[in-house]
């Protein structure tokens, strides 16, 4: 019994075929080319996912369905994305158009929605009921996982945790919304912070880092630089975790998650990240008393979640109570 996992970017499509355990077997990736009509971006999704099926050996005979996660809001029910920034896409009929090519069941839902249910169920919040799962990239992704259930509200729009106002009238997000959490704590806007400061502090390690060139400072450059002692960087880095901090206070004051998992770039700096945000929010939080507290964990899957997250929307809740079941809550 397998299944097929699609995350559908604006860049690349990734897909894999997964086992019931959550192990991706094979797995391929091809580019969106996003200035395309819907009907030729989701036929080469098909003949994607019918590749990889075919060159891991697999007959579409032993395949339970097909999991697509993408930006954007999406309609369950009738597996139609009702919006899509990135792609341009209205009312896109996701699964009509699948079945043109692959006479198999296909689910769908949000590409966070889907990060966050692996990582929930087989990632780094395996073994508890209640996790978020946060992807820190061009934007903030974000996702709720509750008894082990995706939630997005009564209406599948919800948890767009990267749109809440952390700064009231502050910079322009993309959403067109002033302060969003987005405009200050995805890599995109650290790079923006970065380049900043470097055009004010020219002799900064922040430029000479890139040898000169502002436009290849990436989210990296600052924790590198401010590694190496540069005192303007390490502003810049002390400013950014203030802002992902507030955030993720927030976040823990309305759902108090067992855990919460940080993914994205901005993920691979690693303990440093973590210690660093914990000791802001140890002191920012509302439960700061003798009960559990929420455990702060880099995402395990790395660019994997979306693709086993998709495959998993497939998944009866007694296969993914399975799952759960064979982990062992960590202590730490």
């Amino acid at each position: 019994m397998y299944y097929l996992g699609i995350d559908l970017g604006g860049t690349n499509i990734a897909a894999g075929l997964v086992d019931i355990n959550g192990k991706i077997l094979h797995k391929g990736s091809i580019p969106t080319e996003k200035d395309r009509k819907h009907q030729e971006i989701l036929r080469d999704m098909a003949m994607l996912a019918r590749r990889i099926t075919e060159d891991a050996g697999v007959s579409l005979k032993t395949i339970e369905c097909i999991g697509v996660g993408s930006p954007g809001t999406p309609d369950l029910e009738n597996g139609i994305l009702i919006y899509n920034n990135n792609l341009g896409f209205r009312n896109v009929p996701i699964r009509a158009e699948l079945q043109k090519y692959l006479p198999l069941p296909v689910y769908l839902d949000n590409d966070a929605n889907c990060a966050a249910l692996a990582e929930g169920l087989i990632g780094a919040a395996e073994g508890v009921e209640h996790s978020v799962t946060i992807t820190l990239g061009t934007g903030i992704g974000s996702g709720v996982i509750i008894n082990h259930k995706i939630y997005s509200g009564f209406n599948n729009a919800g948890v767009e945790l990267g749109h809440m106002v952390t700064v009231a009238g502050g910079n322009l997000c993309t959403c067109g919304r002033k302060g969003c959490w987005e405009a200050y704590a995805s890599a995109t806007a650290l790079i923006k912070q970065a380049q900043a400061a470097a055009l004010e502090n020219q002799d900064s390690l922040l430029l000479q880092l890139v040898n000169g060139d502002i436009k290849k400072i990436t989210a990296k450059t600052s924790f590198d630089a401010a590694k190496q002692g540069d005192q303007v960087a390490k502003g810049v880095v002390q400013q950014y975790l203030r802002y992902l901090a507030d955030g993720f206070c927030n976040i823990i004051n309305i759902f108090q998650p067992e855990v919460l998992v940080i993914g994205g770039g901005i993920s691979k700096q690693g303990d440093y990240l973590i210690t660093s945000l914990q000791k802001i929010i140890e002191q920012e939080i509302y439960s700061r008393e003798e009960i559990p507290a929420t455990k702060l964990r880099l995402a395990s899957l790395d660019n994997d979640a979306g693709i086993v997250g998709a495959a998993l929307l497939g998944f009866t809740s007694e296969q993914r109570s399975a799952l759960t079941i064979k982990k062992i809550p960590r202590n730490s």
